[in-house]
Parts: structure tokens; sequence; C-alpha cells
């Protein structure tokens, strides 16, 4: 029955919380803490009945009494009225014992002088009105079973035990109780099924993901298979290039024939296959094709346009060519002058038309043009050098093949990256909620802004905080609620649906700033942590150029708070002085904590004894972030001093691995502008994210989010996939796991938010 109606107390204060009514939610708690009937425990009340014997209030106990009797005696059946009576009888004799062992004679004439009227003509109390009068009490027989310890563990066993029964047993409320059995059967099961609704959802979008990266990469062999069919250009040709052609090949012809006459026809021969390697050759001349092959001959006919200074330079060449072929040749020159130098101005004749030709055919494609340059040069080059051009191309060609199978393995595609560019200042929070639907972002002028992303992106809820905010935190069970820090001592819970504040309270003046909030698995408490003002205000240029350290050393406190009532549960201790600590995180039942603070020191706390268990240096400076690895047997974390380190948290301070990482993914950030104008943020949010199993880190950086491989054991992190898109520094990130498509979000200093949208390849 207690449990039952505690369990009822919890939904109507949900209820009363989830609807605004804040003052109908302390007149609650107020009605509930003096509660007479102490919420149907049987326990509460015989300790209620204790204390006011212990403190001789006799007039509270009988009035205690009465109610009793009026609200649940009185229900009962006339059987058990000798029973009550006993009870009452067995409770006044238990107050007088306690008089007289105390020595309160005055409180046991006291009890008799306002009771006499009522016990007087009751025999059980005939001898009982001179028991202030005996010397030793204790000592009489008719007095001394009442004195002993056994007596009054039996009375009170009974009395608990009586109640127990009665509370299980009456009618009307055993009819409250199967109302509110069946009120929370009725709850679970629709909690149950709204999870399994969930899960069949996630189901279905992991598919969906799935369908739409196997739809992108079709079209992505599509186009692929369009633009190798585009890249491979005909070009048709004039018919005097033909007959131009065909001019060449018997001008090569009559070469030929020439060859046998004179050893200088060789030289000619080679000279004009120079020139007229551009036609189209037939397959009667295998051996003035030697070193080219039928793409590199194509190649030569569709050149590229050259320079002004290369086509003069070329022009020169021919010259000389031509000057040389006279000198070589003088006995073809005397005997046949007419007709050599006849097939020499038709040769120049057609050899400028086809350059004319050829540069403007070849300024149609850009990829035709790098194909041609590659046939030119490899016509105009020796057969060795041709031949060692061709191994370094198929060098080339097999390293390219290599790594585009590297590229097949990367463990994530990009199915998407979406921007969200609703804040207009630098971004401190940024943090998706336990069900991965919505995200919330905090930026420096306190706009905070609830978002969707899923089928769309859309603003939820936005809000403005007239002071400033440090800290942004989501509730586990009711993920409809926010937790926002502020620098001025208080914690704000928001409804993100009602849009409106639901509670604040005050946590200490004298340390304003909210730092970090963590809220346990359970939902039933937060961790606050608040510290003094800062020796150097964010925005600080000077402090931050000169890059000193330990500037946000000042004391601080690591506070509990129940989420439900928002009062402080407790404090924690410390050691060796109290300091400010920058970062917290919860394991996955909060049995755990652990937290980073600005001396450097990590401390492990245990939730259930609520102490410290471990403690140790971590880092030379502040400790910016720290989390909980995926098997929970370490954790690693960012430090000032640029490092990201694992840490063994069964062994204090010792380290399973260390890698050093580049200022612009630890801070602080800098973004700078025009006329000298510079901005500096120290890191506020979460500096690293895993993804679903833990092998795999997003970090920050000054152009976008990185992941990097872990578990390896290499001495310096693997980049696997930068994901890019931002122009400012990234300073905070989080990765959504709900699915296997997960999403990356990436906040940078100009206000932009980067939704990337990954599939992971599982071998």
């Amino acid at each position: 029955m207690a449990a039952a109606a505690e369990r009822t107390d919890e939904l109507v204060r949900e209820y009363l919380l989830f609807r605004g009514f804040t003052g109908a939610l302390k007149q609650l708690d107020a009605e509930i803490k003096a509660d007479r009937e102490k919420g149907f425990r049987a326990d509460k009340i015989v300790e209620q009945l204790q204390q006011f014997i212990q403190s001789y209030d006799l007039a509270a106990l009988r009035d205690y009494w009465n109610y009793l009797d009026r609200r649940l005696f009185s229900r009962l059946e006339d059987v058990y009225r000798p029973t009550v009576n006993k009870l009452k009888t067995s409770l006044f004799r238990y107050y007088l014992v306690y008089t007289v062992q105390t020595n309160r004679n005055d409180k046991a004439q006291e009890f008799f002088l306002k009771q006499a009227s009522e016990l007087q003509n009751q025999v059980e109390w005939k001898d009982w009105f001179v028991l202030p009068f005996l010397p030793t009490p204790e000592s009489n027989p008719a007095f001394a079973t009442y004195f002993s310890r056994q007596w009054a563990d039996t009375f009170t066993v009974s009395l608990h035990n009586f109640l127990s029964v009665l509370f299980q047993c009456m009618h009307i409320l055993l009819v409250s109780e199967e109302y509110f059995s069946l009120l929370i059967l009725n709850f679970d099961a629709e909690c149950q099924r709204s999870a399994l609704l969930q899960e069949e959802n996630d189901i279905l979008r992991q598919k969906l993901f799935a369908l739409q990266a196997e739809t992108y990469r079709m079209k992505k062999e599509e186009l692929q298979q369009q633009e190798e069919e585009e890249s491979v250009v005909h070009h048709r040709l004039p018919v005097y290039v033909s007959n131009m052609d065909r001019l060449g090949d018997s001008e090569l012809d009559m070469t030929r024939s020439q060859r046998s006459t004179a050893h200088s026809l060789q030289s000619r021969g080679g000279f004009l296959s120079s020139l007229l390697s551009q036609g189209k050759k037939g397959p009667s001349r295998p051996a003035l094709m030697t070193g080219v092959s039928p793409t590199q001959a194509g190649g030569i006919l569709l050149g590229k346009k050259e320079p002004s200074n290369h086509q003069s330079t070329k022009g020169k060449e021919v010259a000389t060519g031509c000057k040389d072929v006279k000198s070589q040749l003088p006995g073809l020159t005397t005997s046949e002058p007419s007709s050599v130098l006849q097939r020499q101005r038709r040769l120049q004749d057609h050899g400028k038309e086809r350059k004319e030709l050829l540069s403007k055919v070849t300024s149609q494609g850009q990829s035709v043009e790098k194909k041609t340059e590659i046939g030119a040069t490899e016509a105009e080059t020796s057969p060795e050098l041709h031949t060692e051009q061709s191994e370094t191309l198929t060098k080339a060609s097999a390293s390219s093949t290599e790594a585009g199978g590297v590229r097949q393995e990367q463990p994530f595609i990009v199915l998407s990256q979406e921007e969200y560019g609703e804040h207009h200042s630098s971004i401190m929070h940024c943090r998706v909620d336990c069900s991965g639907r919505r995200v919330a972002s905090l930026d420096v002028d306190g706009v905070i802004k609830v978002w969707s992303f899923n089928p769309m992106m859309q603003t939820k809820a936005s809000s403005i905080s007239k002071s400033p905010l440090l800290s942004l935190e989501w509730a586990t069970k009711r993920d409809r609620l926010l937790l926002l820090g502020s620098g001025v001592g208080t914690v704000r819970l928001y409804d993100t649906e009602a849009k409106k504040n639901l509670c604040e309270i005050n946590i200490d003046e004298d340390m304003p700033r909210i730092l970090s909030l963590a809220c346990s698995p359970s939902g039933a408490s937060f961790v606050c942590s608040a510290a003094a003002p800062s020796l150097i205000t964010q925005l600080d240029l000077a402090a931050a150029d000169t890059g000193g350290r330990g500037m946000n050393q000042v004391p601080g406190k690591l506070l509990l708070w129940d989420t439900k009532t928002m009062k402080q549960q407790l404090q924690f201790s410390l050691e060796p002085e109290p300091i400010a600590t920058n970062c917290t995180a919860f394991n996955h039942n909060g049995n755990l904590l652990v937290t980073g603070a600005a001396d450097g020191i990590i401390r492990l706390f245990d939730m259930q004894q609520h102490e410290c268990a471990l403690s140790w240096t971590a880092h030379d400076g502040e400790v910016y972030s720290v989390e909980f690895s995926y098997d929970e047997n370490t954790v690693y974390s960012i430090g000032e001093d640029g490092k990201f380190i694992q840490w063994n948290i069964h062994k204090s301070g010792s380290k399973v691995s260390e890698y050093g990482l580049p200022m612009d993914a630890t801070g602080p950030f800098v973004l700078s502008g025009y006329s000298g104008y510079k901005q500096v943020q120290v890191p506020r949010g979460r500096l690293f994210a895993f993804d679903s199993e833990g092998n795999y880190m997003l970090t920050c950086s000054s152009t976008g989010g990185i992941i990097y491989k872990l578990n390896n054991d290499e001495k310096i992190l693997e980049s696997c996939l930068s994901l890019g898109g931002h122009r400012a520094p990234v300073v905070t990130v989080d990765w959504c796991t709900a699915m296997d498509c997960g999403t990356c979000l990436t906040a940078s200093m100009d206000g932009k938010i980067k939704l990337t949208t990954l599939l992971a390849q599982k071998p």
C-alpha cells in the first residue's frame, strides 16, 4: 500500500510539473511533508509516536493517537476494538515507564493529573497511580515486566505489525490500492507500447537510410558512367582534312621508295612522319608507328593549342628541319628540283591548315586537352623515353587503384550534410537528447534553440536569457526538459514543449558560475558544478595571448541536487582543496561520476557512497573535457596541454594511451577578422564524442569535425574522415548514436551548426 501511494504521489508530482503548476507542486510537497498518515507507512507512524514520547509531549501524543483512531481504527470491525484499546493502554504505559527511567517524575505526575478523569474508572490503571511515588518501581513485581527491554521491543513490534496488517486489510484502502495499481499497470503498459513503437520507428528509419544510401550509390555510379562516356569525344573532320591525310600517305610512300637510293632519306622520312603522324595511318605502315599507340595517335590528332611562344619555337624548329633536309639531299635537289620543292611547299601549306583546324577543335573540352597534351608529348619523345613514361603511368594507375581500394574501406559513408543557421554568435553548447530526435544549442549571447532534424530541420523552441548562460544539459527521463546553468549562480529548468521556465533555483551567491551540469541516467538527480568568478573574462584577449595557465583555478563546489524536488542533497568533498570543476559525466547506470577540474585533476566518485573513490593528476593545466569509454573500464580526457589521454579507472593514474592533438581541437579557440579583430573562446562544451561502439572519435578542428580511429597500437591517431563544411573554428561536437546512421553535430564560432548523417559500414 505504501509503495502504491508513494508511486501515485510521484505521478501527481510529475503531472503538476508537466503542466507547469509550480504553486500546486510546492503545496503538494508541503502537505506530503506534513502528512499525518506518513504515506501509509507503519514504520513512519511508530517513529512519530516515539518522537512524541521522547520529547514528553503528552498533548501531541494524545492528539495523534486520536487522529489515528478517527481516521483508521474507527473503520475496523468491532471485533478489533479490544486490540486497539490494549495498544492504547500499552502506549501510555510506555510513556510512563520512559518518564520514570529518565527521572522525570514531574512528567509522570502531570500524566495522571491530565488523564485521571479518563483512567480512574478503568481496572487496568488501578495500580498505576502509585507509580510516581515508588522509590524503585523497576524492582516492584507489579511493574518489573514493563521496565524490561523485552517488553518495550515487543510492544513496538506489535504496534508496527498491527498497522501494517491494517493498511493491507481495510476495505476502503484496499479499493484505493487496487485502483492505484490498475492505474500504474496501465501507465507501465503505455510506456512499454511507446518503447516498442520507438524501436520500430528506429528500425524503419535505419532501413530508410540504408535505401537512401543504396540509391545514392547507384546514382553516383550512373553519373560516373555517363562522365566516362562523355569523356570519349568523337569529332567530324572536314573533307579536306581527309584528303590531306591521303596526300600525306602518298608522299610517305614515295619517300619509302626513295629510301634505298640515299641514306639521307631516312632523316627526311623521320621528319615527315613527325609532321604527318597526326593523320590516320593505315595498317600497311606498321614500321612507322613504332612506340606510338593508337590512343596516342588519336591524342596527337586532337592536339592542344599551345601558347604563342611555343608555336613560334616549333615553327623555328620546322624551318630548321627544312633547311637540314635541303642540305642533306643535294643529289635529290639537283636531279629532281621541281618535284621535291613542290612536295615541300604542299606539305608546309597543309601543315599550316592542320594547325589552324586542330587549334579550333581542341578548344571544346578540358578533358580532351589533357589527353592531347600527354599524347603529343609521347609522340615527340624517343621510344626509350616513351617506354619509361608508360611504366610510370602504369605504376601511377596501380597506385591510384590501390588508393581507390582504401577509400572504399572507409568506416563511414557521408549521406548528407545540413546546416542550422539560426544562431548569430559563437556556439557554446550543442547537445542531442536521449531519443536522438531533438537538439539543444546555446550561444554566447544567451540564445537557446531547440530544433529537430528528422524528417526536416525545424526550430521547436527559442528563448533568450537575460543573464549569461554557461552550461546546458538534457534531463534524462523527461527529455523535454532542459537544465540551464547561468553566470549569476542560478540553475533553470526549462520546458521545451511548453516553452517556459518551470522553476529557477539559487545555488550560491559567492560562486555564481555554473560551469557544468550532468543529469544521472535514472533522472532522479543531477550534479552541478559552481565556481567563483574567473580571474579573466572570456574575451580578455591580452590574457589569452600570453598563454598563461591556471587562470581559472578559483574555488568551486560540486553539488548533488534532487531533480523532482529541486533541493540540494549533498556537497561532494574535493581534495586537496575546493576547485572549479569544468566537466562532469556519468556512466551508463549512474553509479560512477567522473569530473575534470581546473587544477588538472580527474576525480572518480562513487555515487552510492557519495564519496571520491579515485583521483589523479591528469594534465598540465585545466581538464577541458572527460568521458567514459564504451566498456567503462577507462576514461578519456582532453586538457589544456593539448593531450588526449586514456586512463585506467581500476588503477589510479595509470595511462593506457596518450596522443597529441592540434590546438584547434583543444582550444582556446581563436577567430580573427578585419582590422585586427580577434575573438577568443575558452572550451565550454563537449570537445569529443564517440560512435555507438566506441571505436571512433569525433573532435573539433578549424574547418570542421574530424573522425579518428581508436583502439590501435600506434602512437598517433589515425584520421578516418574529415567532415568539413565550416569557415570558423569548431568549438563543440556531439555524436548521436541512436541508430547505425549516426548523426554528427559540429558547431563553430560563427554560429553555424553542421549536421552530418553518416552510415556505418560494418564488416
